[in-house]
């Protein structure tokens, strides 16, 4: 599977109360129980007005079909060519 960083523009959702996450998570889950295997998230950063979410997919399409199942939309997909971390710096 591809990683993929989805941004979506939703207004306020950097001040979404803990029950709104729980209930934001729900949705998304359910709409990824349609869609198993073929879409997997593995988390998201909330800012402002922008959600930056990290999926796994082969397909940016599924991504798409993720974001009218749950009603979140998916403003921009951008494939992750490659991962870097501090440990980057140790290897051989």
């Amino acid at each position: 599977m591809k990683r993929y960083v989805i941004e979506r523009n939703i207004p306020g959702v950097g001040t979404m109360t803990a029950e709104g996450c729980r209930e934001g998570a729900r949705v998304s889950n359910e709409a990824l129980a349609k869609l198993a295997p073929r879409v997997q998230w593995v988390e998201s950063y909330f800012a402002n007005d922008m959600t930056y979410c990290v999926y796994l997919a082969d397909d940016p399409e599924d991504i798409r079909r993720h974001a009218e199942l749950s009603g979140f939309p998916a403003n921009k997909i951008t494939l992750v060519r490659k991962v870097v971390d501090p440990t980057t710096a140790e290897a051989v």
